[in-house]
């Protein structure tokens, strides 16, 4: 399969970000994509007013793209935070007023996949204390998810960049994806597989996709060194994508990389046509 068989979406919360928000689902159209993925657009407002929200939908809509992927609030990001679901006090509550809000906004869009980024460790509070809270906030977005026929990604971070982030492997992340299924029993927490990320921690990625394939909901990739497209760095990328495509993997795989020193338009020649 490699690249020539995938379903690639475009993150236009690193790619086309050179545009304001409104303008890049029709940039990504112009692009040649079909369907996009968010982080949550707005860092400072877990609950946007709706004069917002339906701006940025109308803009989807209105550039014949699908939405297929967005995060939850996770804080500021890009920027010093990485999830707020397991930070006590107001990011927490953040995190909680944000989860209807995101599920209804995905469902106006069709959009099946939500993903929760775990927070960072903080100083003076014990990590069994933030993984409880943790269980508590991804229970209640998983049922939230359900509501909507959505599934819940759960996504490793790299130790380099997120050294307080406490999910820095694969086999760490899909821990608490079983967690949160035991928890709800809904079965609809999934992993997300960011190549990335988990090159950056040094893990063995033909192995991870062999055991963790079909725990798959989501894929996200990037070049590494540099996180930049495929081909500026060394990951075999269409090899690993061949794979997961022979493991059972169906579904989208999301760019989420750096454009370089060039606009974003011209950092899909990498692409088959």
């Amino acid at each position: 399969m490699g690249f020539a068989e995938q379903r690639f979406n475009v993150n236009l919360s690193i790619l086309f970000t050179e545009l304001p928000l409104l303008e890049r689902p029709a940039a990504a159209a112009a692009a040649g994509f079909t369907a996009v993925e968010l982080w949550w657009p707005w860092p400072d407002s877990p609950t946007p007013r709706q004069r917002e929200l339906d701006a940025l939908s109308t803009a989807i809509e209105d550039a014949g793209v699908r939405l297929t992927g967005l995060n939850l609030y996770a804080g500021q990001l890009p920027g010093p935070d990485r999830g707020a679901l397991s930070v006590p006090g107001e990011e927490s509550r953040r995190f909680g007023a944000n989860i209807d809000v995101a599920a209804g906004f995905a469902h106006s869009l069709g959009c099946t996949a939500l993903n929760a980024l775990y927070g960072n460790r903080v100083d003076g509070v014990d990590p069994a204390d933030q993984d409880a809270l943790a269980l508590e906030n991804l229970a209640l977005a998983a049922r939230a998810a359900d509501r909507i026929g959505a599934i819940l990604l759960i996504e490793a971070l790299n130790q380099p960049e997120s050294p307080r982030y406490p999910l820095v492997s694969a086999p760490a992340a899909v821990g608490v994806v079983d967690k949160v299924n035991a928890a709800t029993g809904l079965k609809n927490a999934r992993f997300l597989m960011d190549l990335y990320h988990l090159s950056m921690n040094g893990e063995d990625l033909p192995a991870v996709i062999d055991r963790y394939a079909s725990r798959t909901g989501h894929v996200q990739i990037a070049d590494n060194p540099g996180r930049g497209a495929p081909g500026t760095g060394s990951l075999p990328l269409e090899d690993l994508l061949d794979r997961l495509g022979k493991a059972g993997y169906e579904g989208w795989v999301g760019l989420e990389y750096k454009p370089g020193d060039r606009p974003s338009a011209a950092a899909f020649d990498w692409l088959p046509r």
